[in-house]
């Protein structure tokens, strides 16, 4: 439903095309880096997604011009758990509208826990995703392989490991709150995260962890040593919803660094 939503929205501003235009065939491939096995019995492995050059896809929260992507492993074999570790994204401008997201290739680790250790396990997934250049572009794409029991660490996993938003502590990040108010559509909130800054013009993206709150692109400007960001949320079919600030996720871009901030008080 949300995916609909926003598909319908970006095809009225004509920033979407139908997945079967022929003229946008194979212009991203995905696969399967297997990765390696861990001593704890988990296994970390990677999707890798390259698109033919000019192209990008998005990150988790995509920005108001973007595809959010969903990814599912079913057919999958003994898998209890996957983890997710999205690489820092870069911001894009799209006819007006910002963008977040990947140019060309995103290395997107996992790591997997099993049902049943020292067992093999075998790795498939689907990706619903959005691909853009002078419009976007929805895709499916499937990929599967067979996780070794050992395997071997793969520099390119590692590096996009290594490429992570830092945490708040080593961000060293202080207090951080936010307040909310009703608006017409939903609610506003507006944070306010005392840390150094990331370098350069810095972006606070705020997520709610469910995917049917829409959250407006936000406008974040520093004052000292306090980044301050305010948006709207609304829920995408209209119905009311209640807001746990615990459960926030704020993310802030800077040219030198990302840092991820799980929660805020009021």
């Amino acid at each position: 439903m949300v995916v609909k939503f926003l598909y319908t929205a970006l095809a009225a501003l004509g920033l979407i095309a139908p997945a079967t235009a022929q003229s946008f065939d194979q212009v991203v491939q995905a696969e399967v880096l297997t990765g390696w096995r861990n001593a704890d019995g988990s296994h970390t492995a990677a999707l890798r997604i390259t698109l033919n050059p000019g192209w990008k896809t998005y990150w988790r929260a995509p920005g108001d011009s973007g595809i959010p992507p969903t990814i599912t492993w079913d057919g999958s074999r003994n898998l209890s758990q996957v983890d997710i570790t999205w690489p820092t994204p870069e911001v894009f401008s799209q006819n007006g509208l910002r963008s977040i997201g990947y140019d060309e290739e995103l290395i997107l680790p996992v790591r997997i826990m099993p049902r049943r250790d020292g067992q093999d396990m075998r790795l498939n997934a689907e990706l619903e995703i959005g691909v853009c250049r002078d419009i976007c572009v929805p895709q499916t794409l499937k990929v599967k392989a067979e996780l070794p029991t050992s395997g071997t660490r793969d520099a390119r996993i590692a590096a996009a490991l290594a490429d992570r938003p830092l945490t708040a502590s080593e961000a060293q990040v202080g207090k951080v709150t936010c307040s909310v108010r009703p608006t017409a559509h939903g609610i506003g909130i507006s944070a306010r995260i005392t840390m150094p800054s990331a370098g350069g013009k810095e972006i606070a993206v705020i997520e709610t962890g469910d995917p049917k709150i829409w959250v407006a692109e936000g406008e974040t400007h520093r004052n000292g040593n306090v980044i301050e960001t305010h948006t709207e949320m609304m829920h995408v079919e209209g119905a009311p919803f209640i807001l746990d600030r615990s459960a926030l996720r704020i993310t802030v871009l800077g040219s030198n660094h990302a840092v991820d901030i799980e929660g805020c008080s009021s």
